[in-house]
């Protein structure tokens, strides 16, 4: 890893020239002097051009090998849609770069365990832009944990739904392409959230059951228009996960689901001493039938994206900070396919 005290910048890729790669990855990259964006690569390339002259001077590609091959970055930024993750993480890992994915790791855990195990064996980082988890809501909660104020947490309720939230545009509504739909898009966010808070716990047995009744017959939502004849990913998908400690996750996601909220996106942790809510985080119990506020956070909301990619590029200059690593992204990714499975066979999976 480079040393936080070399002079010259870390030379910065980024394959997939869409909007998360504009508004978070770019965007961030251009406010450190310690960074360089030197090539934008999309297969296709005026999407790359309008993003490279957005922020720079970056070289434009259409062909991510023949980037890495010629540019020699130092971090590559993986934004392509999901299918492509795999792929091009493991051509940036293999050309000797530290990479920062976006979510999901992969379409399937055998690809997500091989990535990680390429990251190891080069000696590289691989992150992942699970950012809910570097919220301050997020961290706070954590601490509390750790600290044993909750005690032993049994139940913990994990909710990312939207009543008619389909995106328009991109290919979140092609499973061959998405992987899946809410779950793998924003179910696992939370889910990612969670699990760190609970710090990981080993998981016995997942249930799950998923519906696919509005996406398919509505046309448009708060997110624009789609197409209901190749819609092929679920509406929705509610499951259980057991873990071998006794406690049970039970997760809620949606894109489409007649709910009144037009958006839910927080978890509930119940512990035998305390429970408490993670957006915005605060701890509880009760008594003699008076909610008693134990901790509330005050402080003013953060940008958790940037506090993710400043992680990952913190890790890789030296800094021991937390990432969401490769490891973990290994069992979010074993944790989604099991809901999935669960939810196509009936049938309960043990891992």
């Amino acid at each position: 890893m480079k040393s936080a005290t070399t002079n010259s910048p870390l030379r910065v890729a980024i394959i997939g020239a869409g909007q998360v790669a504009d508004k978070v990855h770019a965007s961030y990259y251009c406010t450190r002097a310690d960074l360089e964006l030197v090539a934008v690569c999309d297969s296709r390339l005026s999407q790359a051009q309008m993003l490279a002259e957005k922020y720079g001077n970056a070289q434009v590609w259409d062909d991510p090998q023949a980037m890495l091959d010629q540019v020699k970055p130092d971090v590559v930024s993986i934004c392509s849609p999901n299918r492509f993750h795999y792929e091009h993480t493991m051509m940036a890992l293999n050309a000797g770069c530290h990479v920062m994915c976006e979510k999901p790791p992969a379409m399937t855990p055998e690809e997500a365990e091989e990535m990680c195990r390429t990251a190891r064996r080069m000696g590289k980082v691989l992150a992942y832009d699970f950012h809910h988890r570097f919220a301050l809501d997020t961290q706070m909660l954590r601490e509390q944990v750790t600290a044993g104020v909750l005690g032993e947490i049994y139940v913990t309720n994990v909710k990312a739904l939207r009543r008619c939230g389909v995106p328009g545009w991109g290919v979140f509504t092609n499973k061959e392409l998405q992987g899946g739909g809410p779950l793998i898009d924003i179910g696992i966010h939370m889910l990612d959230a969670a699990m760190y808070v609970l710090g990981f716990p080993a998981v016995k047995r997942v249930n799950a059951h998923s519906f696919q009744k509005i996406g398919t017959r509505k046309n448009s939502g708060q997110f624009g228009e789609w197409d209901p004849s190749t819609y092929t990913v679920e509406d929705a998908l509610f499951g259980t996960v057991e873990f071998h400690n006794g406690g049970i996750l039970r997760l809620e996601t949606s894109f489409a689901l007649n709910i009144v909220e037009q958006s839910v996106m927080n978890v509930n942790f119940c512990g035998d001493k305390a429970g408490a809510t993670l957006f915005p985080a605060q701890v509880y119990n009760d008594q003699s039938g008076e909610l008693n506020i134990l901790f509330k956070r005050e402080l003013a909301d953060d940008n958790r994206h940037f506090r993710s990619m400043d992680a990952f590029v913190n890790h890789v200059q030296g800094a021991p900070v937390m990432i969401a690593d490769a490891e973990q992204g290994f069992v979010i990714q074993q944790l989604v396919a099991a809901l999935y499975q669960s939810a196509e066979t009936g049938k309960s999976v043990e891992l």
